[in-house]
């Protein structure tokens, strides 16, 4: 990309979206194109069909999804898959019809089987069965991936696929049902301190081992892979470390300052047993993190104080 080509950002309010936008912006690219859900609609192919052939944006970051923690995946299976798939779709259509150079799509790693070996490679993609709680997004995903995989094989695009591990950090969604498993803590955590609770409840026993990745490292890695890498398969982003959904709500509840008891309800699901990333790929291409988790949850709970729409979200 040279710092004046026509970049657009999909999802630039969402976690992930405004981190690439952030990096870019950092960077010193100046022709980015941004729309809100209101200027346009995603789902409807006739909105971003328009949308591609009157702006011609040269690269595409596709960070827009509908997304949520266990209970909303569980509970919402036909609109994660219905919405995620039109979405991803439209975009990478209309980006192939309208001549677009690159295009980069951002997945997740629940696209990996629930019991494949660990640390996960990419090659390890449609080996197994997936996480039933989350399959609907997971399948919404895959397809996405395989399109951009089709399109390059069929029709010689440059499309790339990157799928972070688990994400946190700035903008993220702290609703208390359809958040992830490090945001939902922050704001239980915080609402237990705040209210003088002796205990909080966590879901499962604790034991699941999880690995995450601040969201404005994955942000210099989508630019940089824009920049630097090329193929079908795609590109793991993580940290290749791991803690116990355990240690993590220790460590939330330390950076937090709560002192009560945590308790386990282990009539509630834990999800997949392990989920770590194999990042050999990233590494080699010349990437690497940078945010340490306790330093990374010190900067999420700033932005959680600092986030006037945290209760509605």
């Amino acid at each position: 990309m040279n710092k004046d080509s026509k970049i657009y950002v999909a999802g630039h309010r969402g976690m992930v979206g405004s981190a690439i936008l952030r990096q870019l912006n950092k960077q010193g690219y100046t022709n980015i194109i941004i729309r809100t859900h209101s200027e346009l609609d995603l789902t409807r192919q006739e909105e971003v069909e328009k949308f591609f052939e009157e702006e011609k944006p040269e690269y595409v970051f596709l960070a827009a999804a509908k997304v949520g923690g266990i209970i909303a995946n569980n509970n919402h299976l036909a609109d994660f898959m219905y919405e995620n798939m039109i979405l991803e779709m439209n975009v990478i259509n209309a980006a192939w019809k309208n001549g677009c150079k690159k295009l980069e799509f951002l997945g997740s790693s629940c696209i990996y089987p629930k019991l494949a070996p660990q640390p996960l490679k990419e090659e390890y993609l449609l080996t197994g069965s997936l996480e039933e709680t989350n399959e609907a997004y997971a399948l919404a995903k895959i397809s996405g991936l395989k399109y951009c995989e089709y399109l390059n094989r069929q029709y010689g695009t440059d499309y790339i696929s990157v799928m972070p591990t688990n994400l946190y950090g700035p903008n993220d969604n702290y609703h208390p049902e359809h958040s992830h498993v490090l945001p939902a803590l922050i704001r239980r955590f915080h609402e237990a301190k705040e209210n003088n609770l002796e205990s909080v409840t966590c879901w499962g026993d604790g034991s699941p081992l999880r690995e995450f990745l601040y969201v404005d490292d994955l942000a210099e890695l989508c630019v940089f892979l824009m920049n630097n890498y090329s193929g079908n398969e795609t590109v793991n982003a993580g940290t290749g470390k791991e803690l116990t959904i355990k240690q993590l709500t220790e460590l939330v509840a330390e950076v937090i300052g709560y002192k009560g008891e945590i308790k386990w309800d282990t009539s509630k699901p834990n999800g997949t047993p392990r989920k770590l990333l194999d990042v050999s790929k990233a590494t080699s291409l010349g990437w690497t993190y940078k945010t340490e988790l306790k330093d990374g949850i010190k900067l999420a709970y700033e932005d959680f104080l600092n986030n006037p729409m945290r209760a509605e979200r």
